[in-house]
């Protein structure tokens, strides 16, 4: 049987000024035409794919994925199939850039699939047709940056500014804040703060310390764990058990540590062939 192997052609950091509202650019390329299955799990963000040809299929309705398409923030994971060789443009967004994009409530795209020619008709067509003629994707990234220059060029408001130092706040911390911490960080209170996460987020606070600590724990994972020391680094990633860590890693990436371990093919962090 041929192996299917999609390869990481390459991760590129935006500019300094898009940096608080892109994370990064990841062009993903593959050349094998054998039908595999493939899994997206929550990392918190949302994003955009695009594409000349994605040929991704949904497991759950059996529908093709639209050419090039926005997804929200995942409360866990999304399971597809692909038919064909493939190529595309990943931008990560920070979590609450999606939100202002489309200038609707995160609330209302969480765990959706957007059409970008839904929402924005062919304001990115030009980028899709490159990518069909094969352009360098270096070049067609850079196009990617004026765009989004000019989007954030314009008014684009303030509150996400709170939402933003939030956000860095939990990194910082690697996921470990509790509620109460947040609380005396803001001076806002635990409702007030739900309510702006659901906006800009689509979840809840809790839910999105929960997923930071779930990758730092990835992040740990990846440097070459071996089974006896996995119980040390659950309770260095701030999980209170080792049971835990595990009930959190199988509601939202649908494996165990160890068969995650094992998945041979990760195009991304959070984006493996099953």
């Amino acid at each position: 049987m041929v192996k299917f192997y999609v390869h990481l052609t390459m991760q590129i950091s935006p500019p300094e000024h898009l940096a608080p509202f892109i994370r990064h650019y990841i062009f993903l390329e593959n050349n094998e035409k054998d039908i595999k299955n493939v899994r997206l799990f929550t990392d918190g963000s949302s994003g955009l794919i695009l594409s000349a040809n994605t040929n991704l299929y949904s497991h759950h309705s059996e529908e093709q994925i639209p050419t090039s398409f926005f997804y929200g923030t995942l409360n866990s994971y999304k399971d597809f199939y692909t038919k064909g060789n493939f190529s595309f443009i990943a931008v990560v967004f920070q979590p609450y850039f999606l939100n202002m994009l489309l200038k609707t409530s995160a609330k209302e795209v969480k765990n959706q699939i957007i059409s970008v020619e839904d929402v924005l008709q062919d304001r990115f067509t030009p980028f899709q047709e490159k990518l069909f003629y094969k352009a360098a994707p270096l070049m067609i990234i850079d196009d990617l940056n004026v765009f989004f220059t000019q989007f954030i060029s314009k008014e684009i408001g303030t509150d996400y500014q709170l939402i933003a130092a939030i956000q860095q706040h939990i990194l910082k911390h690697k996921g470990s804040v509790s509620s109460k911490d947040l609380e005396d960080f803001t001076g806002y209170s635990e409702r007030h703060l739900e309510r702006k996460f659901d906006d800009y987020l689509g979840i809840s606070p809790k839910k999105y310390t929960n997923i930071i600590r779930l990758h730092y724990f990835l992040s740990l994972m990846n440097k070459g764990i071996i089974e006896e020391n996995m119980t040390m680094l659950s309770y260095h990633a701030g999980y209170s058990d080792q049971s835990h860590l595990i009930r959190e890693f199988k509601k939202n990436i649908g494996l165990s540590p160890k068969q995650y371990v094992k998945t041979e093919n990760k195009m991304a962090v959070n984006f493996i062939e099953l």
